[in-house]
């Protein structure tokens, strides 16, 4: 299948206008929102519903798309197997442990532009390869991510991303520790990084497309702008991407097709996500005692899908096509088009998010659920009161328990407050408001947990606000001169397992006699061996019980871990990763170094809009059906989502599957129903509605494909199958899942080219940059140099992420600062995430959502490090975590750029300052993921390269 278009002008990474199957522009925003407050006549402009307008034609200040003449590259390399026999660059690094230096294979030695007459497909990419006979190999077949030979096609397991492990393959450049070095080539020139796309020239081109427009969600399947792109969405029918993204907006008709294509069918769900001020909040609809309309047969709550006929006395389910009678009271009559004449005075008829107030029905026992609680349990073991943990944390509580987030118009919050510090034993505080001083009640049968008090123990702050102030004054005094360093866990949180949070401050691995006892598992001769998935694996028993229990109670726990050797994320974490709770951890802790960050992610945590006790269901319409769940949840059945709590930042990832074939005509629909408790006690249900194409040509499925929300689930699937397969094989998994999805397109979409040209549909043109990082990713990487408990908090952290998140994560932002405008108040645009970037003389931040790094070049003026560090030379500038407050415009603007960064992240990011060619560096070289990575992996260029080999073979 072919189609008339054009080849992207030079250079490659630049995109086009009109590329990826985005409509040429969305127009102005509307002067005055279409929706005003239910009740009121609609404001909608007139036409038939569901029809967009022409676009402006060149006249009237439109664009028109088109391209007269075309461009072909063509990359003549030297070798496009062999490995490099250049010298170090200045940015070289050791190879990996053991002797082995990391290799890079170079493919192009340079690049020229012909003019040409051809006019390719205007959604592909091509990148001219031309073919280069690879060297003979002798020996066993070689996996490309080591050294250790892998059986022959036949023998291969079947991975968790659909078909086949690849056969085996030459070693592609860069590899992981253990590379093969078998092959040898002739000297080779530098490639041109401009040749291949550039995540960050998309983001940009995409950002002065449709930045700051209005994106109306009234039409089915239009794929939405960027993450990283700033837009206003109007709610009118479907639902926001800021709640649903999809990896794409056009499903296949055929489970055959999908199938052949290898492109995951998901949804990436943020139920809880926060909406912007300058957009419409969530309309809240009463139904009364009668509760929300649902379909009788599959229970589709009511929404802008259902089909009213009969003059308005029945309606048709979009979901399963079942006629369902209209109730008395819900009845209106239908006009000239067969619309309700109510339908823009009723949010569930128009609009593609609401919330209903649920009934009693909906509640467990059929009674209301009781107002949640926070409950602050610190240790206060020998380590946490000698670095000052202790003491940090109760001044803090003072001042946030202010804070605590209340209901909308609330005067003050309903959630309830309990304190209870431990060690060895647990001890229990009653500050009931009419006491004079607390007291306290120890609990030394940690086996046999209870709650000794029934009274006093969970109050209102601002009724006890006395007796908690005497009561955090008194803790640090209290424990002073405590000696015991042996700490227990599990029944810590056994012991608060009712409706709320936990905020647990932990230190030590609990190695004291009780329940949830853990030993050292963290054995680094098993790394990059068939056992090494048994370091990522919780501890069976206890934990496993103790997630079911807490789920069942609405409990969920965020832990803040203070370790200085290792204590088992992997285990401690499992309880937080099921109750829909954080993990937060900062190694060998120092309050004056880390205070700030830590009190930032305490915050933030307390502050941030939260539901509770909350249950999940994904419903489609006929012909699919929603099969696998990635994130913070618990899943007791294969249709229940359950979170013990959700806040505005997770993100449940959602796998979908063919039951039957799907019509072009009817799309397909999804509906997300969330029942939860609000921080005041009332159960309601959140319903997020969103409609896609359907599709019976691959060309349009890759054209309407999300890189950002496709690396988010491929992250999450792979951390899910780290458990139980080993990690060598999950990384050839998701690198044949590349080649396959690329092999796909060129194979059916593309037109026919010399197999030298590697072909890349413009959706996904960055696709194979974003996972290429994602195979160097901590959790992925086979390195004794990273720590384990490092490595598990990536994937607990990853499982939970929104499609903003992993964006950021697994492709950062480099912003130069060295040449910023003092005067502007916008964020640089970045560069490309390569060392190939940075000057000796330049000053550099880097950010992935979890960490800002200032990386100092050491050629950098004298005046720039006065002004920015308060010091007279490179020399003198230290790592510090904070930055001086200068009275200088350079200051001023560094700390508003990094404020504005802050803001944009969920949560709080630590500042480090490293300098060029020292110790510390290696933190930022390995964040620069376009080049070879420190502990392993493919530079970007090279794994383009390896990816173009598969490409070959699948086809040939």
């Amino acid at each position: 299948m072919s189609q008339q278009g054009y080849v992207a002008s030079p250079p490659l990474s630049q995109a086009q206008p009109g590329m990826g199957g985005y409509h040429s522009g969305f127009g102005t925003p509307a002067s005055q929102p279409l929706y005003g407050h239910y009740g009121t006549s609609p404001q909608f402009p007139a036409g038939p519903s569901g029809r967009r307008t022409a676009p402006p034609s060149p006249a009237q200040g439109g664009r028109r798309w088109s391209a007269s003449r075309s461009e072909i590259f063509s990359l003549r390399p030297v070798c496009t197997c062999g490995p490099s026999n250049s010298g170090p660059t200045p940015f070289s690094h050791a190879g990996p442990p053991g002797g082995m230096q990391s290799q890079r294979y170079l493919c192009p030695s340079y690049i020229s532009f012909a003019r040409s007459s051809f006019t390719p497909p205007s959604s592909t990419l091509y990148i001219p390869i031309p073919r280069f006979p690879a060297p003979a190999i002798s020996g066993p077949p070689i996996s490309p991510y080591g050294q250790t030979p892998f059986p022959a096609p036949q023998s291969l397991p079947t991975g968790p991303y659909g078909g086949q492990v690849s056969a085996a393959q030459p070693p592609f450049p860069g590899t992981f520790p253990g590379g093969a070095a078998q092959m040898a080539g002739p000297p080779q020139k530098k490639p041109d990084p401009d040749s291949i796309p550039s995540p960050t020239q998309v983001m940009e081109d995409e950002r002065s497309r449709r930045g700051g427009q209005l994106y109306s969600t009234d039409l089915r399947g239009q794929v939405p702008p960027l993450v990283t792109t700033d837009f206003v969405v109007q709610d009118r029918g479907h639902t926001s991407p800021r709640f649903i993204r999809c990896t794409a907006y056009s499903f296949p008709c055929t489970a055959d097709m999908a199938k052949e294509s290898h492109i995951p069918l998901a949804a990436v769900v943020r139920p809880f996500a926060a909406v912007p001020d300058n957009e419409t909040p969530l309309y809240v609809v009463d139904h009364g005692e009668a509760g929300p309309l649902r379909c009788n047969r599959c229970k589709a709550y009511m929404c802008p899908f259902m089909h009213f006929i009969d003059g308005g006395r029945r309606y048709q389910c979009g979901f399963c096509s079942c006629v369902n009678e209209v109730p008395a009271s819900y009845f209106q009559h239908l006009d000239h088009m067969g619309r309700r004449v109510d339908v823009y005075q009723r949010p569930e008829l128009s609009l593609g998010s609401y919330e209903f107030i649920a009934t009693l029905d909906y509640c467990k026992d059929n009674k209301p659920p009781s107002p949640p609680a926070f409950i602050f349990m610190i240790d206060v073991s020998f380590t946490t009161i000698k670095r000052g943990l202790v003491h940090l944390v109760c001044d803090e509580l003072k001042t946030l328990l202010d804070r605590l987030p209340r209901e909308e118009g609330a005067e003050r919050s309903a959630i309830k407050v309990g304190f209870v510090t431990y060690n060895k034993v647990l001890h229990f505080y009653n500050v009931k408001s009419s006491l004079a001083q607390p007291q306290m009640m120890v609990v030394s049968d940690v086996a046999e947990m209870f709650v000794p008090l029934l009274d006093g123990f969970l109050v209102d702050f601002q009724e006890s606000r006395a007796v908690i102030n005497n009561l955090l004054d008194q803790i640090p005094d209290m424990f002073a001169d405590t000696s015991e360093s042996e700490t227990v866990f599990a029944p810590v949180i056994q012991a608060a397992e009712r409706s709320g949070k936990l905020f647990i401050f932990h230190s030590s691995l609990p190695t004291a006699e009780a329940p949830g006892k853990l030993r050292n598992r963290e054995d680094k001769r098993l790394v990059n061996t068939e056992k090494e998935k048994s370091l990522f694996q919780p501890a069976r028993g206890a934990y496993e019980q103790l997630s079911k229990d807490c789920v069942s109670s609405g409990c969920c726990v965020d832990l803040f871990l203070f370790p200085s050797q290792y204590v088992d994320v992997a285990s401690m974490g499992d309880v937080p990763l099921h109750t829909g709770g954080s993990v937060h951890m900062y190694s060998n802790f120092q309050v004056e170094a880390d205070g700030d960050h830590f009190l930032s992610d305490l915050r933030r945590d307390v502050e941030q809009p939260i539901g509770f006790d909350a249950i999940m269901r994904v419903r489609t319409s006929t012909g699919f059906r929603a099969t696998n769940f990635f994130g913070s949840v618990y899943m007791s059945n294969t249709t229940d989502v359950e979170m013990a709590a959700v806040d505005c930042h997770k993100a449940v990832t959602v796998e979908f599957k063919h039951d039957d074939a799907l019509s072009e005509d009817t799309g397909a629909l999804l509906q997300c129903a969330l029942l939860y408790t609000t921080v005041g006690g009332r159960r309601r249900l959140r319903i997020h509605n969103l409609g896609l194409n359907c599709c019976s040509q691959l060309t349009d499925l890759y054209k309407s494909c999300e890189t950002d929300a496709l690396i988010n689930y491929f992250a999450k699937s792979a951390y899910g199958a780290m458990l139980n397969q080993p990690l060598k094989v999950v990384r050839e998994g998701l690198a044949s899942e590349t080649a396959h999805m690329l092999a796909c397109y060129r194979k059916h979409c593309a037109t026919p080219s010399a197999m030298s040209q590697l072909i890349l549909p413009d959706a996904m043109k960055v696709f194979p940059a974003y996972m290429n990082s994602l195979l160097k990713s901590a959790a992925l990487v086979a390195s004794v140099e990273l720590s384990t408990d490092d490595r598990a908090l990536q994937r607990l952290m990853v499982l939970g992420m929104g499609v903003e998140e992993t964006q950021a994560l697994f492709y950062p932002r480099l912003i130069p600062l060295h040449d910023v405008d003092p005067v502007s108040m916008a964020i640089p645009p970045p560069v490309r995430c390569s060392r190939e970037r940075l000057s000796e003389q330049g000053l550099y931040l880097l950010e992935d959502g979890r960490q800002i790094i200032l990386w100092l070049g050491q050629a950098c003026p004298p005046t720039l490090v006065q002004s920015i560090f308060g010091v007279p030379s490179f020399a003198h500038v230290s790592a510090v975590g904070t930055l001086p407050e200068l009275d200088n415009p350079h200051s001023k603007r560094l700390r508003a750029i990094i404020d504005l960064i802050t803001q944009q992240r969920p949560y709080s990011m630590k500042l480090l300052v490293v300098k060029q060619k020292e110790k510390m560096e290696a933190l930022f070289l390995q964040r620069l993921v376009e080049d070879p990575g420190l502990h392993g992996g493919p530079s970007y260029m090279d794994f383009l390269c390896h990816v173009h080999r598969e490409i070959r073979q699948i086809l040939t």
